[in-house]
């Protein structure tokens, strides 16, 4: 049952005869959380065949260039939010671009569509075009600004270490001291880009980097995480960081595979992420499937490594109730009384209950077409908005 917005009863011994949504063949799941996704990229997507760095100057960085229209960045940021929930998200951690209007804008556009979580105004100051460039003390002042928006909430976004400064690096830590805000950055996704970093940054590791400048805390989400060192590993575990796993992106852009094991074994926080445009799905479905994979294969099928491999259970926890608590939305993700009534009407065309693992079937053999309606607060989002009341 939902009232006002949040569940307030669940039995699941005892469905209703006559339900408001669904009915016997349905399936009813918390909505899905995506902690690293890029919102200007998603009309990017499919640029293949350039290393990262490539891939930004001549796919990305023109996209975003386009955000300068506020009323561009405002209505593509509200077709992206539809977009996401369609596919079942309601939660994100988020990039906007480096224009300050556009991401007030995208807050604005999410926040008014039910969405929850993180939108950052990107920040860079070298290393990038000049358009898309913004000096340490203006970017730093314009982010400090940033509104929240329903249940959206700014982040503090440098884009990378390769594209700011020191000066910005540690205003960003500082700003995210002042504010409590969450932390969103890239970290150490393909060997080339590590590189470039250690000749920015005096030869410091990617980590020593953000570190020295207090980027690393609690609320730090590190998109992707590869290429790291156990001593890496261990300094992030440390600090109780986040590593946004993006597995799809990773195998697009052929930047290396993160292995989930050796960070399970440093005790570091893993989430997922969608991270397009890189990322060619939207499906956090497919995301956390491919999560499987990239496990399996680092582990090249031997006996000790299948301990360390998640399974589907994991997989659904991981793009529910667990990336919701890495975005701190604790009231999120979970089928709960007094949790926020975020979910998803599916309705399975294959037998899943039949199945020996009826989850890992709904993993592998998911089809977004099941998805009847996707609720935010109790509202639906799609395919229509209408107040329910189960």
């Amino acid at each position: 049952m939902i009232d006002g917005g949040r569940i307030v009863h669940v039995d699941p011994s005892r469905p209703s005869p006559a339900p408001d949504l669904g009915g016997e063949d349905c399936l009813i799941t918390p909505a899905f959380t995506d902690t690293h996704v890029h919102l200007p990229q998603f009309d990017a997507i499919g640029v293949d065949g350039l290393e990262l760095l490539d891939w930004l100057e001549r796919a990305i960085f023109p996209a975003e260039m386009k955000w300068a229209d506020t009323e561009y960045a405002a209505a593509m940021a509200t077709r992206v939010a539809d977009e996401l929930l369609s596919f079942g998200t309601t939660a994100v951690a988020a990039y906007a671009t480096s224009h300050h209007a556009a991401a007030q804008a995208a807050i604005n556009a999410l926040g008014s569509r039910g969405m929850s979580g993180h939108v950052g105004q990107v920040l860079m100051d070298q290393m990038a075009p000049a358009a898309l460039l913004v000096p340490a003390p203006a970017a730093l002042s314009q982010a400090s600004t940033l509104k929240p928006c329903g249940r959206i909430r700014p982040a503090v976004t440098p884009r990378f270490a390769v594209s700011c400064s020191d000066r910005l690096l540690r205003g960003c830590g500082e700003l995210a001291r002042r504010t409590a805000w969450f932390i969103q950055t890239h970290l150490s996704e393909t060997v080339r880009e590590c590189e470039t970093v250690a000749g920015l940054h005096g030869g410091r590791s990617y980590v020593d980097v953000y570190r020295d400048a207090g980027l690393l805390n609690q609320r730090t989400l590190l998109g992707h995480g590869i290429h790291l060192s156990d001593a890496e590993r261990g300094l992030l575990s440390s600090c109780g960081s986040l590593v946004a796993h993006c597995p799809t992106a990773n195998r697009f852009l052929d930047a290396g595979v993160m292995h989930l094991a050796r960070h399970e074994r440093h005790r570091v926080r893993v989430c997922l992420g969608t991270d397009v445009g890189a990322g060619p799905d939207r499906s956090m479905v497919r995301v956390a499937r491919a999560m499987i994979d990239a496990a399996k294969q680092v582990g090249n099928g031997g006996p000790a490594a299948k301990l360390h491999t998640p399974d589907a259970r994991n997989a659904w926890w991981h793009i529910t109730a667990g990336n919701a608590a890495a975005l701190g939305l604790n009231d999120h993700g979970l089928l709960a009384p007094g949790c926020d009534a975020d979910l998803i009407i599916v309705r399975p065309t294959k037998p899943w209950r039949q199945s020996v693992d009826p989850l890992a079937m709904l993993l592998y053999a998911w089809d977004d077409r099941w998805i009847e309606r996707v609720l935010a607060q109790g509202e639906s989002w799609y395919p229509a908005r209408a107040r329910i009341g189960l």
